[in-house]
């Protein structure tokens, strides 16, 4: 009956790449899969299931989709949108300009984003090639048949060797080992370097060959894909002559992950169950949601500002060109008469299409091509991160990475950082300190149990601990524990030699592990992060059965005999305070009966196919009670190199530093002291379970402890943030302390209340120089990053973690800054930049990211400037000719203007610019507050660069228009034309605007140079090549001669320069004046030092004096 039933539940199953069948598929649940693709002989019917192929596909694009995907997805940009509505408008309607002037920018900023894209695109090709193609061995009909491994199907057995990566989900089945045990390495997918270890099924661990291999008759029963990586049920039903079949129970001690290592292990056979895009690897590499920048909301909003200007100029036109021709000879002169057609056109479409014709002629003040430039910008830029030589560690042999270009900017206007403390703030390195036996404490190293032993606090014991206790302990400390012994044979079959390597899960284990005793391993009970505890059984070889158990103290204290708590307790305290990470010991007897029903109970609990994890986490807890305490643990973690400078520092720059850890809070206090977070002056207030416990009703409590704290900070601090800034170091410093349990009480409060403790929590978060939040899970950590990301004003978050914990809060703010640590590389991976060590986010966000900021909010700016210097002699030319929709300027300098003669000296400019030397940016933080708050594109700024090029447009056009007032320019008696006059204002125009970017260039390089000298220089010859000049067979147009005849008038030459100097006259006196204050403070400060000097030393004569004669008084 049970196999029937199973072949029933495959006819059911449907493959999940079928569309029709996805809600079938949800309903199911599980699936079935048969080992070697080997249905049972006794199976009426045989349906072959369909599952996902082993290709992994992380590229965007095909060669078939790429052109209409890619354009999609660019049109959906505002900027782009706009412009190809022009091009079609021009195309379209009878328009002033030629559609050549809108679309060959458009197709050149398209084709350069597509080209970018592309390759990055064809990068991801490639890499999905490495390992779709990459060799492994299947067995088939009993022997090891060699395939790419894009082809591995779901059932197939593969053969893994050591230090191979597996090429899909794997249920172990057998290794080289005798116990059916492998060693694997997961930091490509949670981050933790260390060795696990993965177990066979009893039934399997004798299958080590090839042939004995084809013979297994088994079907797997599992759940369907799932990202929890942490997570596997399933059953592995084995066949035999017998009829029952053997069912064996399968958790994620079975399952061998794609993309792990495997490690100590020569040579492993496993069953794929989950292939390709369905592996738990690919299934949590589904694509990040998108980050925008502060800078890219602030050219949305500039954009529209601009349209809306457009919009204006091109109204204005309209309406003042039919009052132009309300008067009849103004309508219809003599020299340009309408035809039939155009006087039967209504009247309305006709003010419609002058309008389009008018937003045509105007398009350019939107910069279409600022988009391509930012982009190149962000990309070329993000080198200088991972070419920078001080982020290099030669431990790991590695320097920064940069994961996403889009946000280099934000380095620069962040507010709050959120750091991990353990593997960030600390180097994840345990050292073995003491332990405490009953209250007895033990220091040094020792050889034996007979070592000098103290008594913590006031308490009466003797000077040691009772013997038995001391084995029992460190009994419990060889087995209680994950820890692998590798042996490294420096000769084939020379064990007397071998160098033994310690593997685990955990650091904190290493450190205390230091022999082993045989005992028969029964049971583990794996360590979670809820449970904060692992335990393990055990059986002596008298046949006792012992539970020893290790974890956290507040997870193991409410589980022991309450007398047994005071004596270690004290111990504990007082090396959290120390800043030690502390672990308590406990153990309990176990009776043969107990055992039994334990065994049942855990065997049916591993067993369950549905809510696994529920039944195991009820059964351990039923196990782990009524213990005895024996002692606690004490390791240390220490501080990272110069992590306590680079706090301060990151505090004297105007940024809120906050700790959110898992450790206890006496710990992670001790640690923040340690690193400067709290200094001695701060105030220390406290929301944790001990000061809420105080009273019976905790919300009662918290709300007044909220209460009273809030009016504290409130009276003491002013309302303005950007003066709060500066009161940190003018007022009592504050530093806030709360842990997980209190927050979940803030969070979880009753609606009106909850919302109402919120709202005083964040405000007394804002008081606080820093605040250390402890006993977090990396659920919470990712909830505090979302509680200050919608605070009013926006902040900008960073979070930089070096562990699988930190990923939720790295992935949840603004900026994500992995540590490249002992914990393996996943939060390196999901962050947006990565660095060595915590002391390198210094010169990170002090030095590449205020210039970042600066270099790309003056290139928004200049563009915006330019575009309407550009465009607004253009607006002023219709006044003049009639509102006729007349271009001043050729087609051929409205199609170059942004894409050949001003676009590389501003990407040069946004590359290369040092307004500071990054030595003083990194040595004075309080530049950073200068650029804080999105300063260089705010309103105030916006208006300077707009008021600025309304000037010289203005100066531009009526400077050329009354030049042209005299009647003859030339010797000859020749009088210039229009397009004379709008090469002219295009020619001042061209040079002003570049030579304003020399002005603002302080950091000159020979690329600078070439850049703006060479842009100048290919504009002259462009105009003498599009004039004719160079290239003669462009004689009929009608710029033909006009540059060259234009220069060769001495009055053109005087009023080109005059023009130039005028406009940039302003920029220049306000250099000076710049120039002229730093210069007189810099003489005063001079000044304040030298005076300051003369008035000390005065003071230390007479002291020496007076010292001198008293003595010789009392002599």
């Amino acid at each position: 009956m049970f196999i029937a039933a199973l072949f029933t539940i495959a006819k059911i199953w449907k493959q999940p790449k079928c569309p029709s069948c996805a809600g079938e598929e949800k309903r199911v649940g599980t699936r079935t899969v048969f080992v070697g693709n080997h249905p049972d002989s006794a199976a009426e019917v045989y349906i072959t299931q369909r599952f996902c192929d082993n290709r992994i596909v992380s590229s965007k694009y095909t060669l078939w989709n790429f052109l209409p995907k890619n354009l999609f997805e660019q049109f959906r940009r505002i900027a782009n949108f706009y412009f190809l509505i022009i091009f079609l408008v021009q195309v379209i309607v009878d328009t002033p300009t030629s559609p050549v002037t809108s679309g060959l920018p458009l197709f050149f900023v398209i084709t350069v984003t597509a080209i970018k894209q592309g390759y990055e695109d064809w990068l991801r090709h490639r890499a999905d090639n490495e390992v779709n193609k990459k060799t492994v061995y299947i067995i088939e009909n009993a022997k090891r048949v060699r395939k790419e491994s894009e082809k591995i199907k779901v059932g197939d057995v593969v053969e893994v060797q050591a230090d191979e990566t597996f090429p899909c989900d794997l249920i172990l089945l057998s290794s080289c080992t005798s116990d059916g045990t492998c060693y694997v390495t997961t930091a490509s997918l949670d981050g933790e370097s260390n060795c696990k270890t993965h177990y066979a099924v009893r039934d399997t661990i004798g299958l080590w060959t090839a042939e004995s291999i084809d013979t297994l008759r088994a079907a797997i029963e599992c759940e369907q894909p799932q990202p929890d990586l942490y997570k596997f049920v399933g059953r592995i039903n084995i066949y035999s002559n017998s009829i029952e079949a053997v069912a064996r129970s399968l958790g994620p001690e079975n399952l061998l992950l794609k993309g792990a290592t495997l490690k100590n292990t020569k040579r492993i056979y496993g069953v794929a169950v989950y292939t390709g895009m369905e592996t738990k690897m690919a299934l949590n590499y589904q694509g990040k949601s998108q980050k925008r920048s502060a800078v890219e909301k602030s050219i949305n909003a500039f954009l529209i500002v601009y349209l809306f200007i457009l919009l204006a100029k091109a109204a204005v036109c309209t309406t003042l060109k039919y009052v132009w021709q309300s008067t009849p000879y103004n309508d219809e002169p003599w020299y340009n008469q309408k035809t039939q057609k155009e006087r039967d056109t209504l009247k309305v479409l006709k003010m419609f299409t002058d309008f389009l014709s008018f937003m045509v002629l105007f398009n350019f003040i939107i910069p279409v091509s600022m988009y391509v430039t930012v982009e190149m910008q962000k990309f070329l830029g993000s080198f200088f991160i991972s070419w920078d030589k001080d982020f290099y560690d030669e431990e790991i042999n590695e320097g920064a990475l940069v994961n996403t270009s889009d946000l280099n900017e934000e380095l620069g206007q962040v507010d709050y950082i959120f750091t991990d403390k353990t593997g960030t703030l600390t180097e994840n390195s345990m050292e073995f300190i003491e332990c405490c036996i009953d209250g007895h404490k033990y220091e040094g190293v020792t050889h034996d149990t007979d070592g000098l032993s103290q008594t913590d606090g006031p308490l009466t014991y003797f000077d040691k601990a009772d013997k038995n206790r001391e084995e029992l302990f460190l009994r419990a400390l060889c087995l209680c524990h994950t820890v692998e012994i590798k042996t490294n044979d420096a000769v084939d079959g020379a064990t007397e030699a071998a160098e033994l390597t310690y593997m685990s899960s955990s650091p904190d284990e290493i450190a205390l592990v230091k022999g082993a005793t045989k005992y028969e391993l029964l049971h583990t009970l794996n360590f979670d992060s809820v449970r904060r505890r692992m335990s393990v059984i055990v059986k002596t070889q008298a046949g006792d059965i012992l539970l020893f158990c290790k974890g956290a103290d507040s997870a193991v204290f409410p589980r022991v005999q309450n007398h047994e708590i005071e004596p270690t307790k004290v111990h504990v305290e007082r090396n959290a305070v120390d800043g030690y990470r502390t672990l308590c010991v406990a153990f309990k007897e176990i009776a043969p009966d107990d055992y039994e029903r334990i065994d049942r109970q855990l065997t049916e609990a591993k067993m369950a196919l549905q809510d696994r994890e529920e039944k195991m986490e009820k059964t351990f807890d039923d196990i782990e009670r009524n213990m005895n305490l024996i002692g606690a643990t004490a390791v240390e973690d220490k501080l990272q190199d110069q992590a306590a400078e680079t706090i301060e520092a990151l505090h004297a720059a105007g940024l809120k530093v906050w700790v959110l850890t898992g450790d206890k809070m006496e710990t992670a206090k001790s640690t923040c002291y340690a690193c400067r977070l709290f200094q001695t002056s701060t105030e220390l207030l406290e929301l944790t379970t001990k000061t809420i416990e105080e009273s019976e009703r905790k919300e009662d409590r918290l709300h007044e402890l909220l209460r009273d704290y809030h009016k504290k900070l409130v009276h003491e601090f002013p309302k303005s943030t950007r003066s709060l800034k500066k009161a940190w170091t003018e007022h009592q410093e504050y530093g806030l302390i709360i842990d997980g349990s209190t927050l979940s009480l803030i969070l979880n409060s009753s609606q009106d209340s909850g919302s109402n403790y919120k709202s005083i929590f964040l405000q007394i978060c804002m008081k606080c120089t820093a605040v250390l939040c402890c006993r977090m899970a990396p659920l919470q950590k990712a909830q505090i990053v979302r509680m200050v990301k919608n605070l009013k004003g926006s902040p900008i978050t960073l979070s930089i973690g070096d562990g699988a914990n930190d990923v939720s809060m790295i992935l949840e703010s603004h900026v994500g800054i992995g540590i490249k640590g002992k914990e393996g590389r996943q939060a390196a991976r999901n962050s947006d930049y990565s660095v060595p060590k915590f002391k390198h986010l210094k010169k990170l966000l002090l030095a590449h990211g205020h210039l970042y900021y600066v270099r790309i909010a003056h290139l928004v700016q200049y563009f915006f400037y330019k575009n309407l210097c550009f465009i607004l002699p253009q607006f002023l030319y219709q006044f003049f000719c009639g509102f006729s929709q007349q271009p001043l300027y050729d087609a051929a300098y409205l199609t170059m203007y942004n894409i050949c003669f001003t676009s590389l000296p501003i990407l040069a400019y946004s590359l290369l610019e040092q307004h500071i030397n990054i030595d003083t940016l990194t040595s004075d933080p309080r530049l950073y507050m200068k650029i804080s708050g999105n300063a260089m594109l705010q309103l105030g700024p916006f208006l300077y660069w707009t008021l600025l090029a309304v000037f010289e447009g203005t100066v531009f056009f009526f400077g050329t228009y009354f030049l042209f007032q005299t009647s003859s320019l030339e010797e000859n008696a020749k009088v210039y034309g229009n397009w004379t006059f709008g090469t002219i204002v295009f020619t001042v125009l061209v040079f002003t605007v570049t030579l304003k970017l020399a002005l603002d260039t302080h950091f000159w390089t020979w690329i600078n140079h070439f850049v703006i000298w060479g842009s100048l220089a290919f504009y002259v010859f462009f105009s003498f090549f599009w004039g004719g000049i160079i290239w003669p067979f462009l004689k009929q147009q009608r710029m033909y001669f006009v540059f060259a005849q234009m220069l060769s008038s001495v009055s053109t030459w005087l009023a080109i320069v005059l023009l130039i100097f005028i406009s940039l006259f302003p920029e220049i006196l306000l250099i000076v004046l710049k120039n002229v204050r730093r210069r007189s403070t810099r003489r005063n400060l001079s000044r304040k030092k030298a005076s300051d000097s003369l008035s000390a030393r005065p003071s230390v004569r007479p002291l020496l004096l007076r010292t001198f004669s008293d003595e010789s008084n009392i002599l």
